[in-house]
């Protein structure tokens, strides 16, 4: 009888499956259209050309199509809300799914604020009157009701908020080719802009290589639909069919946006002052282009901070089930939400955001800073899991038809992925060393969130004398029998 109502107070705090493959495919398409392709994909083409752009974001690709493909592979065998943590946990270290737990939750609830306070400044160019404070507050508030309701209605939102990025990307690229094919004005544009100047690579291979640290930040976010593995309705069904179909649309995007804005704008009239869509929808004719794209960006921001919400809040549900957070941010309510986890996280995003608003620089600006590498080390983190998830299959001779989803080129993807991690990890604070003037407070803001993932790492290890666990050891019949309840 005692074991009966235990079972029934655990599925009491479980969370709730109502996410369907639109959801889960948006959400992800969602996280990689932002800021970085409606703004800073003209600075990434005035930096290193057309060319250049094209090749540093097509290596980005590369690796994000590898760690998508190895996190298909375990959310699959393994659906559960937290993912990587948990996979880091189970299958590498303890210590590393500590590290990589509050790494990830600390980085999606800066998200939340800085998005807060970007979605209050682009209130001003229609309001300025309006304090920034009242919208950063009414934004948040959208947020949070969004994710109060149930995990449905977060993926129902994301679906209509990816829906308007993704339809002005598409018109954007229609309208891009009609541009430099002249049926708009009988006048091609053609594509003499792709060798004007030291178009189509400027700068080498240095330029190349700075817009490919740049570039990986556009992309971040696509690991959203693993995060949402543990409420979809049927994950060994909806997570490869998201997967196969969300890194080629956002691949075509990235390279179809970079390819029309490179063709009609020449590169050194591109840069972060306008957005590039703006100029190409001018150029097409199109009336109110700054105040479309003013709005839709608004779109992607909100997006941004309502995704980042979600993740946060369920990074912080999972690590509490798994014991490394206190356990009553495990709590869910009634529609199957960590009300708890998510009350946290907004507390911690509205005091980051208000130091945003009022402390302009200093404790926001090192903030920001410290987060901004952690997305790059969970994408690390991602790597090394799937990398031991499939050598300890193959070391105790699992049956693979369990595998509801095979990653390609195994072992050289998550190698391929590991590696160029590293790279952009290791070269964020490049431009900051310059023979005998390096700018260390350039430095300290790149690297601080190296220390802050290292000193969680080291604390947990020391504290519960964790190891690296043994590839014949990884337990993969609890963790079967797990999924099946």
């Amino acid at each position: 009888m005692e074991s009966s109502v235990e079972q029934n107070n655990e599925r009491d705090n479980e969370l709730k499956r109502g996410l369907k493959t639109r959801h889960l495919s948006m959400i992800a398409i969602g996280g990689a259209i932002g800021t970085g392709i409606f703004l800073a994909l003209g600075a990434t083409i005035n930096q290193a050309g057309p060319g250049g752009a094209l090749v540093a974001y097509g290596c980005i690709g590369i690796m994000v199509y590898f760690l998508m493909t190895g996190l298909g592979e375990m959310a699959t065998y393994m659906p559960v809300s937290g993912s990587f943590g948990v996979y880091a946990t189970k299958f590498v270290d303890p210590a590393l799914g500590f590290a990589l737990g509050w790494n990830y939750w600390y980085n999606w609830a800066i998200t939340v604020a800085a998005e807060m306070v970007a979605g209050a400044l682009i209130m001003k160019y229609w309001l300025p009157g309006v304090p920034a404070i009242v919208w950063s507050v009414c934004f948040l508030a959208v947020i949070v009701l969004l994710n109060l309701l149930s995990a449905r209605a977060y993926g129902e939102s994301e679906f209509w908020f990816a829906g308007i990025k993704v339809v002005t990307v598409i018109v954007f690229i229609l309208v891009g080719v009609a541009t430099i094919i002249g049926i708009f004005n009988g006048n091609p544009v053609g594509f003499k802009n792709f060798t004007v100047g030291e178009a189509p690579f400027v700068g080498g291979f240095k330029s190349i290589f700075l817009v490919f640290l740049i570039a990986g930040f556009s992309f971040q976010g696509t690991e959203l639909v693993d995060i949402a593995a543990g409420e979809s309705e049927n994950p060994e069904k909806t997570i490869p069919k998201a997967i196969n179909s969300i890194f080629w649309r956002i691949l075509i995007f990235y390279i179809g946006t970079i390819f029309v804005v490179g063709a009609i704008i020449p590169y050194m009239n591109a840069g972060v002052d306008t957005s590039p869509f703006t100029l190409v929808f001018k150029k097409a004719g199109i009336a109110g282009a700054a105040s479309l794209m003013n709005a839709v960006i608004l779109t992607s921001v909100l997006s941004a901070g309502n995704s980042g919400m979600y993740a946060s809040t369920r990074m912080l549900y999972s690590m509490a089930k798994d014991k490394k957070a206190p356990a009553w941010l495990a709590k869910v309510n009634s529609r199957g939400v960590p009300v708890n986890s998510l009350i946290l996280t907004t507390i911690v995003a509205s005091a980051c955001f208000l130091t945003g608003l009022y402390a302009e620089s200093t404790v926001y600006v090192w903030l920001v800073a410290a987060s901004g590498l952690a997305g790059f080390v969970a994408w690390l983190g991602i790597a090394i899991c799937h990398y031991r998830f499939r050598k300890a299959y193959v070391a105790q001779n699992r049956d693979f038809g369990r595998l509801k989803y095979r990653a390609k080129l195994f072992p050289l993807g998550p190698i391929i992925a590991l590696v160029l991690c590293i790279i952009v990890i290791l070269g964020q604070g490049v431009t900051y060393f310059e023979a005998n003037n390096i700018d260390w407070s350039g430095v300290t803001s790149s690297y601080i969130g190296l220390p802050l993932f290292l000193g969680l790492w080291i604390w947990y290890k020391k504290k519960y004398s964790t190891k690296v666990i043994k590839l014949e050891e990884v337990d993969f019949d609890s963790i079967e029998e797990e999924v099946k309840l």
